[in-house]
């Protein structure tokens, strides 16, 4: 199936799992939030397919609780969905807005739909990924508030993206990276800058193969995508649990990008695949991105450096693995 934006793909057969998730971070208070809505078809002869809402925050101010997480499971039923609308339980996610609650959280935010749309997965290799990704909404401007255990963050200004993704499993490795607050080394900001990249090893005929790496964005008022089959495994690529360093080239250009996530404003959540199999997920909405900018220069027969970009404490970072890391709690 080709990619689509916010519509949804599951047809109502089993073996298939879907995600639509929007991350943002005050840029204030510097609170960090990730909001989910999946929804999980299992394979023939297990569970009855379900929905969740899940909610999360990374909280970086010395005295708050560094990690909050809420998640509720409702049958499927609770699920409707009418063109670029989504409604589950007490929650609603639509080109405009995004509302909703859960225990000791509620939110309510509004935003005018983003003018970049970026797909991660190249034509030629539709067939054979097993996660799908788009990026309906890739850039921006959240106003609104959201509560957390009773507190009220008033959201001005605040930068983020929406994406959609799904398929039949998760990824054996991956890192995911967002961002599109930059500013650059002077700390002017950098509106209509946005990099949204994926990394996955995943398992063919027994072993396993990658990482592939994927990265979209805008840099310099034009579109980056490097996406090709042959760019995603040419794309040099390491990650761990709280970074990740990472090249891409597309065209002309190339970028050099290194992520930071703090250890403890990592929250570890379980995810399943449609068979059951468990996935481990580490995720923070408060990393530190940086951004070199680099363009061929012909006449030396190499790459000149154009421009640096840096994110502290406002890029969307998010780990996993087959095995829980022993010494970060899974809060769901």
């Amino acid at each position: 199936m080709a990619p689509a934006g916010n519509e949804l793909v599951w047809d109502g057969r089993p073996g298939h799992y879907e995600v639509y998730y929007l991350t943002l971070t005050d840029p204030r208070a510097g609170v960090g939030c990730w909001i989910r809505y999946t929804l999980l078809s299992p394979l023939a002869g297990g569970d009855a397919p379900s929905a969740a809402l899940w909610f999360l925050a990374m909280d970086p101010r010395p005295r708050a609780t560094p990690v909050f997480a809420r998640r509720s499971t409702y049958p499927i039923e609770a699920l409707t969905h009418a063109g670029d609308e989504l409604a589950l339980g007490p929650a609603r996610l639509d080109a405009r807005s995004a509302t909703g609650e859960l225990p000791g959280c509620a939110w309510e935010l509004r935003y005018e739909p983003s003018a970049l749309r970026y797909e991660h997965i190249h034509p030629l290799l539709r067939r054979v990924a097993d996660t799908q990704l788009v990026l309906p909404q890739a850039d921006l401007t959240i106003d609104g508030w959201v509560t957390i255990s009773g507190e009220r963050l008033e959201l001005r200004g605040a930068r983020g993206g929406q994406a959609h993704l799904w398929g039949g499993a998760h990824a054996r490795r991956w890192a995911w990276v967002h961002c599109n607050d930059f500013r650059d080394l002077d700390g002017t900001p950098q509106p209509g800058s946005v990099l949204d990249a994926v990394s996955a090893v995943v398992r063919r005929a027994g072993r396993e193969v990658g990482p592939n790496t994927p990265v979209v964005g805008r840099f310099e008022g034009e579109d980056f995508v490097s996406r090709s089959p042959i760019r995603v495994l040419a794309n040099d690529s390491r990650f761990a649990l709280s970074g990740w360093s990472f090249t891409a080239t597309a065209g002309s250009r190339r970028l050099i990008a290194e992520v930071d996530a703090p250890r403890r404003l990592i929250a570890g959540v379980t995810y399943h695949d449609p068979d059951g199999e468990p996935a481990y997920c580490y995720n923070t909405e408060t990393a530190t991105l940086r951004v070199q900018v680099l363009h061929r220069a012909r006449r030396v027969g190499g790459w000149m450096h154009r421009a640096t970009l840096l994110a502290e404490g406002r890029a969307h970072f998010e780990y996993g693995q087959r095995e829980p890391v022993r010494d970060v709690e899974l809060l769901l």
